[in-house]
């Protein structure tokens, strides 16, 4: 069967009020349709995998959430269809609000179909970043003015991939404190400019 991360837990107890039944409704959903769904947190945001294959993800932002599937293309046309006349990541819009998500049936099928793919071990290229996704990662004020102040920081930083950028920039975004967003733009300021990603010390040497 599968298990509920505690990095999850914390995930879903940090987001914003309006986001917590989302998050919380979308993960029970699918360990009722997938009991040996895997939970996983990459790009600082949790994932559900499945037989060793990512399968959807789930991500709250300041005024909204935004649900993904990895294999949306062969899922359901109408995931991708969505997504491109959204200005958000994911597959379905900016969902503010419970009444925001399809039905648990349409839901379910998905993360069916979703697995039926794993199960096949049919496997998708890693899809370049859209440019809604890319939009969501705007960099906070606070962190683009403390590089600014650092040159070789701010050089590595604009240089660097979109993922490196994404660490940090949710990381400071994550901050429930404006002591503690100021200590983490410190940090991320100094690591940058080390050229180090914000979760270096885990990376494999």
């Amino acid at each position: 069967m599968g298990s509920r991360s505690k990095q999850i837990d914390a995930y879903i107890n940090k987001a914003q009020d309006f986001a917590k039944p989302i998050l919380a409704h979308f993960r029970d959903v699918v360990h009722k349709a997938c009991p040996d769904v895997e939970e996983k947190m990459k790009w600082s945001f949790p994932h559900f995998d499945y037989k060793g294959q990512m399968m959807c993800s789930m991500a709250s932002f300041k005024q909204h959430c935004a649900i993904g599937f990895w294999k949306a293309a062969l899922i359901d046309t109408k995931l991708v269809e969505k997504a491109k006349t959204e200005e958000a990541m994911g597959h379905m819009g900016k969902v503010t609000s419970l009444k925001d998500l399809p039905s648990d049936k349409i839901l379910t099928g998905w993360i069916k179909a979703a697995m039926k793919l794993n199960d096949a071990g049919i496997v998708v290229a890693k899809p370049k970043p859209s440019a809604a996704a890319k939009k969501e990662m705007a960099t906070p004020k606070e962190l683009a003015a403390a590089l600014a102040k650092n040159k070789k920081a701010k050089a590595v930083f604009d240089k660097a991939s979109y993922s490196f950028k994404k660490e940090y920039i949710l990381w400071v975004e994550d901050a429930k404190s404006a002591e503690t967003k100021n200590k983490r733009i410190a940090t991320a300021v100094e690591w940058i400019s080390e050229g180090k990603g914000r979760n270096w010390k885990y990376e494999r040497k």
